[in-house]
């Protein structure tokens, strides 16, 4: 991690991700029944909390509706959930306004095009390792994970390194290291 982007992600308040792509594979399973199906990755969850007890506040901008994302941003206590917006970029600046928290003091993380304009907006832009070429691009970040490989657990780990706090956590659950 360079030192602009860790300065970066030290002044960093909300973290902000998409849902298809970065929170799943990005895949749409549909049952027999037509069902639409979710996989969530189990990191992804624990580090979203590890960044909410160390003061953070976390938020999804979706463009889809899903109850399953519902049921999933209520397990894990997340505060703000943004369904069926595809203008991203103005539901990131609502909410950062509605926070009153500085774009520049906020992470988004988004896999494709529709994410572009909040990636670029945010103080720190984050894409997965297999997002789009143009996304990644633009990212101050590229992932070593992909979408639904727990790339948000990636995040939250170089988020609270930056900010000092993960020796403490990982000492919190038994590590020495």
């Amino acid at each position: 991690m360079n030192a602009k982007l860790k300065s970066k992600l030290k002044n960093c308040r909300l973290l902000v991700t998409d849902v298809d792509g970065v929170l799943t594979d990005g895949k749409i399973t549909y049952s027999s029944a037509g069902e639409e199906l979710k996989s969530f990755h189990i990191h992804d969850g624990l580090g979203l909390k590890m960044i909410q007890n160390a003061g953070l506040q976390t938020a999804i901008i979706t463009g889809r509706t899903s109850p399953m994302v519902e049921r999933r941003v209520k397990e894990l206590g997340i505060e703000h959930l943004i369904q069926g917006r595809e203008d991203k970029s103005i539901a990131l600046s609502a909410l950062c306004n509605e926070l009153d928290i500085p774009l520049e003091n906020c992470l988004y993380v988004g896999d494709d095009l529709p994410d572009l304009k909040a990636i670029i907006i945010a103080g720190i832009g984050v894409a997965p390792a297999d997002a789009n070429a143009v996304v990644k691009k633009c990212a101050d970040y590229s992932c070593l994970l992909g979408g639904g490989a727990g790339v948000i657990r990636e995040v939250c780990e170089l988020l609270l390194d930056a900010k000092g706090l993960l020796t403490n956590i990982h000492a919190s659950y038994g590590s020495e290291d």
